[in-house]
């Protein structure tokens, strides 16, 4: 019994919440990190498939259809009815987003209004996309990552209200009207930069140069949203007892900031960051139009313009796999900051 109560406290002294190596070894991290990883895949898929419903739905009450879209001068009734019927437009809506449904588990896009293969249509513009995308995410987390610990390092004082009033400013202009100002500064009066993006014969942008002003038409707006979230997250963690204990010990601000602030205030950022995704792929559709860029803003403008439900789903599915992957990512983080309090 000696034993026993000896070998009883000392597990208490190791481990005085109770929750420590044993409950470890019962409840290893990797299980409930996987369960919370197919519960969040289940919910991105889930509202991935929600929307590729309503993008259907949505094209069916548009007025016309594909084949009197894309009909040619002088056809008759007969020819257009013909090319309905080979679209399958004559068929139930459900019925076509069921067979598009199924042939996309094994990678098939469908077919367009004009006949070929979407996988195809995407297989140049979608990557031109995801790299303007992918730039404009890596500038604007180094960027709002900058700003807002400069701003959290005078709090109160100029610098920090002169970066609030502009982050603000910088997230209510519309990218169009960004790109539009950009042309004329850096083009049209400057002749700095090409003011619209020439494809080479890879397809790609002929020059880097041309990438310039689309991908800051893109960052400046998503900097100064991140910014505010960057400068809030670490206002919340300023509060925190080791951080202001960090203070009382006279470490120097920038490394407060950075060691003992800044990691709280990751899963906020993540999470901030990862939403700035969506906001990057469907700006960019504006963007590329004003820019002639070669990337799926000019495929989906044609892709509505003719109501072509697979080829608007194409797009939709492989910029909503895109976004789902950054949020999941942002889910991995939270999860590993903060644990089961995620």
């Amino acid at each position: 019994m000696a034993e026993l109560s000896h070998t009883s406290k000392d597990s208490a002294v190791a481990d005085p919440a109770g929750t420590g190596e044993a409950t470890a070894r019962r409840h290893p991290l990797p299980i409930p990190l996987l369960g919370r990883l197919a519960a969040a895949v289940g919910r991105r898929v889930l509202m991935l498939v929600i929307l590729l419903a309503l993008v259907f739905t949505a094209v069916e009450l548009l007025p016309g259809d594909a084949a009197t879209a894309t009909s040619e001068r002088g056809e008759s009734a007969a020819d257009i009815a013909a090319r309905r019927h080979l679209l399958g437009l004559d068929r139930p809506v459900w019925e076509r987003f069921w067979d598009w449904m199924t042939g996309l588990f094994t990678g098939d896009l469908g077919i367009s209004a004009r006949g070929e293969k979407v996988t195809q249509m995407l297989a140049d513009p979608f990557p031109n996309t995801l790299l303007l995308a992918a730039l404009a995410f890596v500038l604007t987390a180094a960027a709002s990552l900058a700003l807002g610990c400069w701003a959290a390092a005078r709090p109160g004082k100029l610098t920090d209200r002169v970066i609030g009033h502009a982050s603000t400013s910088a997230f209510a202009i519309p990218e169009f009207v960004v790109s539009v100002g950009l042309l004329m500064l850096l083009s049209l009066w400057t002749g700095w930069l090409p003011a619209v993006t020439v494809a080479g014969a890879d397809g790609r942008p002929a020059t880097w140069t041309m990438l310039i002003m689309p991908v800051l038409a893109l960052v400046i707006p998503q900097t100064g949203w991140n910014t505010t979230i960057v400068r809030g997250a670490l206002a919340d963690q300023a509060a925190t007892p080791h951080v202001e204990a960090a203070h009382l010990d006279g470490l120097p601000v920038r490394r407060v900031i950075w060691r003992h602030a800044l990691p709280g205030a990751v899963p906020a950022i993540a999470t901030g960051l990862a939403t700035s995704t969506g906001m990057l792929l469907g700006g960019a559709v504006v963007v590329e139009t004003l820019f002639n860029y070669p990337g799926i803003g000019s495929v989906l403008a044609s892709a509505v313009s003719t109501r072509d439900t697979p080829l608007i789903a194409g797009v939709v599915v492989c910029a909503g796999a895109a976004i789902s992957l950054v949020l999941l990512a942002a889910d991995l983080v939270r999860t590993r900051v903060l644990g089961s309090h995620a």
